[in-house]
C-alpha cells in the first residue's frame, strides 16, 4: 500500500493536544535539569573525565536499540501504554541516580532511562495519529516550544538547586516531573491509535530487516538521512558549543563562563519558542515542508560556518540567530515530511527509527567534537557541523526533486 495513499484514506480522529504538549513539557524540564550537572555529579562518585562523558553515550547506546523496537510496539499495542512504560522507566532511573552511592549505579540509572527511552517518539506518532498531514508540522511545533522553554529555564533553575542545596536536589525535582508526566499522561491522555494488522510477527520487532527495508523506500530514505546527517550537526554543536565560546570568546575582559553561555542557549530557546509558537505554521501554508527544511539547512550551513570564523560577541548573536532558525523550521518540518511518508499503521516504529538515528548521533557527534576541541581545533569543530548540515541541503534538492516527480505523476494519474 502506497503510504501516501494510506495517510490519506484513513481519516486521524481530532483530539486536544494539550496533553502531549504537557507530558514532553514536563519530561523535557526533567532532562534539561539533570543533563547540566550529571558530568560533575559522576566526578563526586571519582569517575573520569572519561567515564563521566560516557554516561552520555551509555543511554545513547541503550535508547538506539530500544527506540525502534517501543515504536514497534505502539503500533500493536497502542501508544498510550508504551509511553507509560517509557516514563516509568524514566522516573526509577532519576530515583537510582539520586540515591546513587557509587559509580556503577550511576550507569545503572543511565541504562533503565535509555531501555526504556521512547517518550519523545511516542509522542510525535501520537501527534502524527490525530492529525491531518498538512497541519502536522505546526502540531510538531508543540514539541519543538516544549524544548524551547526547558532548554531556556531548566539548566538555570538547576544552576540555582544545586548552589543553593545539593547536586541531588535537581535530580530529585527531575524525579517529581517525571512522576507528574506519569499523571498526565494516565489521566489526560486518551487512548492511542492502535493498529491491529501491522507487524503481527512479534519476532519481526527484533530483525534488523523490520527497519532496513524504510531505508530502501523512495522519499522516506532520503528524508531519514536528512534526519541522521541534521542530528549530528546538531549534536555536534550542543555537545562543544560550551568548551568552544570558553575558549574562542570573552566577556568584559573574561571568557566564558557559565552564565554567559547559559545566556546563549536561552537567547536560542527563546527564539525556538517563538518561531515554533507562531510562525511554523504560516510558513508552512506559504513555502511548504520541503522548502522549509532546505531553508533551515542553509542557514545551518552559513550559521556554523559563521561561527567558525567568529570572533566578536555580535557576530555570536547572528550566527546563533541562523542556526536557531534552521534547527526551529528543520526539526518540526522534516518530522512532518517523514510521517507523511509512512503509513499510518507505520508511525510508531518510523518515528522510532528516528530516535535511534538520535541515538546514533549523541554516540559519535560528542566525541568528535571533545576530540576537536581538545586538539584546539575550533574553527574545524564548527565547520564540520557545517559541512553536516551541507549535506542535509543537498539531500533536500533530490527530496524537492522526488516531490516534484510525484506529484507530476499524480496529476497525471485519472
Amino acid at each position: 500500500m502506497d503510504p501516501m495513499t494510506a495517510d490519506r484514506g484513513d481519516t486521524p480522529q481530532r483530539v486536544s493536544l494539550l496533553p502531549v504538549f504537557l507530558i514532553v513539557l514536563v519530561d523535557v524540564f526533567g532532562m534539561t535539569l539533570v543533563i547540566p550537572l550529571l558530568a560533575i555529579y559522576a566526578e563526586t562518585l571519582n569517575a573520569t573525565p572519561l567515564q563521566a562523558t560516557m554516561l552520555i553515550s551509555v543511554f545513547a547506546a541503550c535508547q538506539l536499540v530500544s527506540g525502534p523496537l517501543i515504536g514497534h510496539m505502539s503500533d500493536r499495542v497502542g501508544r498510550k501504554p508504551m509511553l507509560l512504560i517509557s516514563q516509568i522507566g524514566t522516573f526509577i532511573g532519576f530515583i537510582v541516580m539520586a540515591r546513587a552511592q557509587v559509580l556503577w549505579m550511576l550507569y545503572l540509572a543511565r541504562v533503565l532511562d535509555g531501555a526504556t527511552a521512547g517518550n519523545l517518539s511516542l509522542a510525535q506518532a501520537y501527534i502524527s495519529d490525530h492529525t491531518e498531514p498538512s497541519q502536522r508540522a505546526k502540531s510538531f511545533g508543540l514539541i519543538g516550544i516544549a524544548f524551547g522553554i526547558g532548554f531556556f529555564i531548566g539548566p538555570s533553575l538547576t544552576g540555582y538547586l544545586s548552589a543553593k542545596y545539593s547536586l541531588t536536589t535537581p535530580i530529585y525535582l527531575a524525579a517529581c516531573m517525571s512522576a507528574l508526566s506519569i499523571l498526565c499522561t494516565a489521566t489526560l491522555l486518551k487512548g492511542g491509535r492502535q493498529s491491529h494488522h501491522a507487524f503481527d510477527d512479534r519476532e519481526g520487532a527484533f530483525q534488523w530487516k523490520t527497519y532496513a527495508k524504510y531505508f530502501t523506500r523512495p522519499g522516506l530514505r532520503e528524508r531519514l538521512f536528512q534526519f541522521l546527517f541534521y542530528i549530528t550537526s546538531f549534536s555536534m554543536f550542543i555537545s562543544g558549543f560550551a568548551l568552544f565560546a570558553e575558549r574562542r570568546f570573552t566577556y568584559q575582559g573574561h571568557p566564558f563562563g557559565p552564565r554567559e553561555i547559559g545566556y546563549v542557549f536561552g537567547y536560542v530557546g527563546f527564539l525556538g519558542i517563538i518561531l515554533q509558537g507562531g510562525l511554523i505554521g504560516r510558513l508552512v501554508k506559504r513555502f511548504g515542508e520541503s522548502t522549509l527544511v532546505a531553508a533551515g539547512f542553509v542557514a545551518l550551513a552559513i550559521g556554523y560556518f559563521g561561527l567558525g570564523i567568529a570572533s566578536s560577541f555580535g557576530l555570536l548573536v547572528v550566527t546563533g540567530t541562523l542556526a536557531a532558525f534552521g534547527n526551529g523550521v528543520i526539526r518540526p518540518a522534516l518530522t512532518s515530511l517523514i510521517t507523511q511518508q509512512a503509513g499510518r499503521q507505520e508511525q510508531g516504529v518510523v518515528l522510532g527509527i528516528t530516535q535511534s538515528l538520535m541515538s546514533m548521533a549523541s554516540i559519535v557527534a560528542p566525541i568528535v567534537a571533545g576530540l576537536l576541541i581538545e586538539h584546539r581545533m575550533l574553527t574545524a569543530w564548527a565547520w564540520v557541523a557545517a559541512g553536516l548540515a551541507a549535506i542535509g541541503v543537498a539531500l533536500s534538492r533530490e527530496g524537492l526533486t522526488f516531490y516534484a516527480t510525484a506529484s507530476a505523476d499524480s496529476i497525471g494519474t485519472p
